[in-house]
C-alpha cells in the first residue's frame, strides 16, 4: 500500500510518531491560512497546464493545413502525445518515489518546458518527426505530472475534504482548457481563412512553400513563451517553501510487479483506456468531425473550447451531485448512458446541432475520470502501487482510439466512424458501473 512521508520544509512541519495528523493540521490549521497558500499555487499550477495540455484540438487543425496532412497524419499529435503514458508510467512511479512528491513536480515542468521548445521550433522549421519527438517530451512530463500533483494536492490538508481540493484543481484546469484553444487560434490561426484562399489560388510551388513557412512560424513565438513560463514556474515551486511529500511503498508492494489485483480492477484498469480515448474524441477530434460535417475551418478552431466548457458544467454538477445526492457508480452509469444518447442525436442531426452534440459529450464525460480513478484503486486492494502506474499507462487509449477514428472515416464516412467507436465506448463504461454497483461499490 502506499503511504506518505513528511520531511522538514521551509514551512517548518516535522514529523514526530503522529506525523502524518501533525502535517494535517498545521497545513490546513483551524484559520486555514498556512493550508491555503500550498493549494492556492497549486491551482495556479493547474491553470497554467491547462494551457499546454489542451492545445491538441486546434493542433490537430493546425498542422493539418501547415503540414498538408490527412486525418490519419494529423491524428498522429494526439497518437504521439499519449503513448507517452504507456512508455514512462512505471519510470514516473519510481522518479516520484525516490525524489518527492514536490520535487517530482518541478522536474515535470522542466521537461515539458523542453518538450514545448522542440515543438515549437520544429514545427516552425516544418520538420514533423520533430515536432511530434517535441510531443513525445511533453507527454512523459505530463506523465511524471500525474503520478505527483494528483496525491500532493490529496495530501495537503484532512483527507475528508481531498475530493473538495481535486474538485477545485480541476475546475481551475478546466477553466483553462476553455481559454487555451481560443488564445491559440487568435494568436496562431487567426486568418486560416485567408491561407486557404492563398494556397487554393497559388499555381506556383515557391508561392505556396513561402505562404505555409509563414503560417507554421506562427507557432514559434508562442511555444517559446509557454516553454519559460513553464520554466519561471519550476523555478518558482522549487524556492516557495511547500512541503515536501514522499511516497512510501510497503514491503509487499515495493516492485510493480507485486501486489494482486482482482478482476475489477484489471477490468477497471481497461475502462479508463477506454473513457480517455472518449474524452480526447470529443475534445481533440471534434476540429476534424465539424470540418466534415459543413463546419468552416475558421469556426472548426474554436470547437474543443465548447467541449471544455461542457466538461466544466458538468463537473461543477457531478461535485454537487455525488457523493451527496448520487452514489459514484449510479452518477458514472447515467453519464454513459447520456454519452450513448448524445452520440445517438448527433448521428442522426445535420450541420451545427450534430457538432453541438459532440460538444455536450465534454458534459457526460466531465466526472468520469474523478469516479474511475480512486474506484479502481480502492478495488485493487494491497496492488495500489502497480494500479497506479497502469492507470496513468491506461491514459494511451487517447493514442489509439483517434487513430481508428480517422482510419474508418474514408471506409465508412464521418459520422458513422463516430458513431461505430464511441457508442460500444459508452456501453462498456455503463457496463462496468452496473458490475460495480452490483458488487455494492
Amino acid at each position: 500500500m502506499l503511504r506518505i512521508q513528511y520531511n522538514p520544509g521551509a514551512d517548518g512541519v516535522r514529523p514526530d510518531r503522529r506525523g502524518k495528523y501533525l502535517a494535517h493540521h498545521r497545513l490546513a490549521g483551524t484559520d486555514g491560512v498556512l493550508g491555503m497558500r500550498p493549494l492556492a499555487i497549486m491551482a495556479g499550477l493547474f491553470f497554467i497546464i491547462g494551457f499546454v495540455t489542451w492545445l491538441n484540438g486546434p493542433l490537430i487543425t493546425f498542422v493539418q493545413v501547415a503540414f498538408g496532412l490527412g486525418p490519419v497524419g494529423a491524428f498522429l499529435v494526439p497518437m504521439c502525445f499519449y503513448l507517452s503514458y504507456l512508455a514512462c508510467a512505471f519510470p514516473a512511479m519510481g522518479l516520484a518515489r525516490r525524489m518527492g512528491l514536490r520535487d517530482g513536480i518541478v522536474v515535470a515542468l522542466v521537461i515539458m518546458a523542453a518538450g514545448t521548445a522542440v515543438f515549437g521550433e520544429c514545427v516552425g522549421r516544418r520538420w514533423y518527426p520533430g515536432a511530434l519527438s517535441g510531443l513525445s517530451v511533453l507527454g512523459a512530463g505530463l506523465t511524471l505530472l500525474q503520478v505527483t500533483v494528483n496525491p500532493y494536492v490529496t495530501m495537503l490538508g484532512p483527507p475528508q475534504g481531498a475530493a473538495r481540493r481535486i474538485a477545485a484543481m480541476g475546475i481551475a484546469n478546466k477553466a483553462s482548457g476553455i481559454i487555451a484553444p481560443i488564445v491559440f487560434s487568435v494568436l496562431v490561426m487567426r486568418d486560416i481563412g485567408g491561407v486557404m484562399t492563398h494556397l487554393a489560388n497559388a499555381v506556383d510551388m515557391g508561392r505556396r512553400a513561402a505562404v505555409l513557412a509563414a503560417f507554421a512560424h506562427a507557432v514559434v513565438v508562442p511555444y517559446r513563451c509557454m516553454a519559460v513560463v513553464l520554466l519561471c514556474v519550476a523555478f518558482g515551486l522549487r524556492h516557495a517553501g511547500l512541503p515536501d511529500i514522499r511516497l512510501v511503498v510497503d514491503a509487499d508492494t515495493a516492485t510493480p510487479h507485486s501486489g494482486r489485483m482482482p478482476a475489477r480492477a484489471w477490468v477497471g484498469i481497461a475502462v479508463v483506456f477506454i473513457y480517455v480515448g472518449v474524452e480526447v474524441m470529443a475534445g481533440d477530434a471534434i476540429g476534424v468531425y465539424g470540418r466534415g460535417v459543413g463546419i468552416s475551418l475558421g469556426q472548426a478552431r474554436f470547437l474543443t473550447s465548447l467541449t471544455l466548457g461542457a466538461m466544466l458544467a458538468g463537473y461543477v454538477v457531478g461535485t454537487v451531485m455525488v457523493p451527496a445526492r448520487c452514489t459514484v457508480v449510479r452518477y458514472l452509469l447515467a453519464s454513459a448512458i447520456l454519452g450513448m444518447a448524445l452520440c445517438l442525436v448527433a448521428a442522426m442531426t445535420p450541420g451545427v446541432g450534430s457538432v453541438l452534440c459532440v460538444a455536450l459529450l465534454g458534459l457526460a464525460n466531465a466526472m468520469m475520470m474523478p469516479i474511475l480513478f480512486p474506484l479502481v484503486l480502492q478495488a485493487a486492494g494491497n496492488g495500489q502501487y502497480r494500479a497506479t502506474a497502469l492507470l496513468v499507462m491506461a491514459f494511451s487509449g487517447g493514442a489509439f482510439m483517434p487513430q481508428l477514428f480517422a482510419g474508418l472515416i474514408p471506409v465508412i464516412g464521418m459520422k458513422p466512424a463516430f458513431a461505430w467507436i464511441m457508442l460500444p465506448a459508452y456501453g462498456l463504461i455503463g457496463g462496468y458501473a452496473l458490475w460495480m454497483g452490483r458488487r455494492g461499490r
